[in-house]
C-alpha cells in the first residue's frame, strides 16, 4: 500500500453519472486567484472543459485562494480525471498565456458526492455564499468570479436529482402504448 487514499471511481465500475462538490486549494493557500486575469483564466478553463462535454458545470466560485465547483461527471470519466483536466489545464495555460511560473495548486482535492436535491441545493448555496461569508462582497450577485453572479450560463440540476414532476424521468412516457 502506498499511503494514498483509495478511491472507488475506476470508470469501468461506474454505470451512471455522478455529481460532486469539489474544492481545490492554491499552493500554500496563497491568494493567486485574486487578480482578474488569474480568476478569469480559471473560469475560462472551467467552461472550456464543460464545452468539451467532460462534465456538466452547475455552480462555481473562484475565491482568492481556492476553487469550489459543483460538477456532474459521466460514467466514462472519474472525478479525479476531471479535476486533473481543470487543474492541469489551468496550470498549462497560466504559464503559456500569463507567464506565471510559480506553483499553482496544492496536491489533491476534496470531493463530496451529491446524491439528492437537498444536498445539491445546499452545495450550490454554499458555493454562491462563500464570497459573502468571506466579506468579499455584500451579495452573491456582486461577486463576478462566481456562477452566483448570474453572468454565466451553467448547467441545470441533473434530472436524476429532481423530484418527480420537475423533470425527473419515471415510468412510461405519455403516448406510449
Amino acid at each position: 500500500m502506498n499511503g494514498n487514499p483509495q478511491r472507488n471511481s475506476v470508470p469501468r465500475h461506474i454505470q451512471t453519472e455522478r455529481t460532486f462538490f469539489i474544492t481545490s486549494v492554491a499552493w500554500g493557500h496563497r491568494s493567486i486567484f485574486q487578480s482578474d486575469r488569474m480568476a478569469s483564466l480559471l473560469i475560462d478553463v472551467l467552461f472550456h472543459y464543460q464545452q468539451l462535454s467532460k462534465y456538466k458545470l452547475h455552480a462555481f466560485v473562484v475565491m482568492p485562494d481556492h476553487l469550489h465547483a459543483l460538477l456532474t461527471v459521466g460514467p466514462e470519466l472519474s472525478i479525479e480525471r476531471v479535476v486533473q483536466f481543470i487543474k492541469g489545464g489551468f496550470s498549462f495555460r497560466v504559464v503559456k498565456e500569463l507567464g506565471y511560473t510559480g506553483e499553482v495548486w496544492q496536491k489533491g482535492f476534496s470531493e463530496v458526492s451529491i446524491t439528492g436535491l437537498e444536498r445539491f441545493d445546499s452545495a450550490q448555496n454554499y458555493i454562491h455564499q462563500n464570497p459573502v461569508r468571506r466579506r468579499l462582497c455584500v451579495s452573491e450577485q456582486e461577486f463576478r468570479f462566481s456562477s452566483g453572479s448570474g453572468r454565466y450560463e451553467i448547467d441545470d440540476v441533473p434530472r436524476r436529482l429532481k423530484p418527480l414532476g420537475l423533470g425527473a424521468a419515471s415510468g412510461t412516457p405519455k403516448g406510449v402504448p
